[in-house]
């Protein structure tokens, strides 16, 4: 699987031209209920997942945030978020199997919230890569989303397996 820096390669530059094309949806458009709903199950299983030429079809967000402010102003205050993995040895993006029943872009935001515990906006499809599983000989194709962060939950479905972390994209080697 890819390291970090792979998926960061110009993702400054592609986030400063996707930044005025992001769409926001207005909070009073939603309703009270369904606005402040969040599940705290994790989906499990793999007989919805989408597989593809033999490939099992992975998608995940890059979750991004403007430290001092919702306008992107520098490279500096530029963050990401990433997740331990689920044996706490790195860290990684928010990602998972694309399910029948979603879209590519549902599949995505479900996985970084239930990973991640973040909601927001996303972006346009960044991949796809082709990787082999590190616990099976099965290939995996994976597409990423960028993700400006919108809300951090204080309870998420993996918040007690997984921990979160800010970086800025300046000290990623």
């Amino acid at each position: 699987m890819r390291n970090l820096s792979f998926y960061l390669t110009n993702l400054t530059n592609f986030l400063n031209f996707l930044f005025p094309f992001l769409i926001k949806i207005p909070s009073k458009s939603l309703p009270v209920q369904i606005e402040t709903m969040v599940s705290l199950v994790s989906r499990t299983g793999r007989n919805l997942q989408r597989y593809e030429k033999g490939y099992r079809l992975v998608v995940g967000c890059i979750p991004y945030r403007y430290k001092k402010s919702q306008e992107p102003t520098s490279v500096e205050e530029l963050e990401v978020l990433v997740i331990s993995a689920q044996n706490g040895q790195e860290m990684l993006f928010p990602k998972g199997g694309w399910e029948n029943d979603e879209s590519m872009e549902e599949a995505a935001m479900r996985e970084t919230e239930e990973e991640a515990g973040v909601i927001g906006v996303v972006g346009g499809k960044l991949g796809p890569w082709q990787y082999k599983s590190k616990r099976s000989s099965i290939m995996h194709e994976s597409y990423m989303f960028p993700l400006l962060v919108q809300e951090e939950l204080d309870s998420w479905p993996e918040s007690k397996t997984r921990k979160r972390r800010w970086v800025c994209v300046t000290l990623i080697p």
